[in-house]
């Protein structure tokens, strides 16, 4: 492998550590008990609305335990609702509360801000220039991820937030 592309994988690795710390804070600050690994829930429902539990679980690629065991936290802590799907009475449906969205988009606010301020020197092709290369790589990383080989309909998540 050259020296390119060992640069490259010790950049992603430094942004992707970054990216993960960032979401440990990012939960913290939304409800000092939320674990970070719940975060990304958050996110999810915010951009998407409400879900069902099945839908989340496939969409991080995670078993349906998993998701219950965070929904069920975030639910303990106000920060989501489950209500029956009016579609299928058997399903239900899980939303962020208006406290939860209240909080979650306090924070991510605030991080855009904290985004703003770090990229204020830059020119502003440049940051559209690491947008359009970073939407390209999460496209070709969906699409090998696919066992169809097409992209997810589904959407992809936004760094945490």
């Amino acid at each position: 492998m050259d020296d390119l592309f060992l640069s490259l994988e010790h950049e992603l690795a430094v942004f992707l550590r970054r990216a993960r710390a960032s979401s440990g804070e990012m939960a913290r600050e939304v409800h000092p008990d939320l674990e970070p690994s719940a975060y990304g829930l958050l996110v999810r429902l915010a951009d998407a609305g409400e879900q069902r539990a099945t839908e989340l679980a496939c969409y991080f690629g995670v078993g349906k335990a998993t998701i219950s065991r965070q929904l069920r936290a975030l639910d303990d802590l106000g920060l989501v609702a489950r209500e029956k799907d009016p579609a299928d009475g058997r399903a239900v449906l899980v939303r962020l509360t208006d406290e939860g969205l209240a909080r979650f988009t306090r924070v991510r606010s605030a991080r855009r801000d904290r985004y703003a301020r770090r990229l204020a020197a830059w020119d502003r092709g440049e940051i559209a220039e690491l947008a359009r290369l970073l939407h390209r790589l999460n496209d070709e990383q969906e699409q090998d991820a696919e066992p169809s080989g097409e992209a997810a309909e589904s959407g992809r998540e936004t760094a945490e937030g």
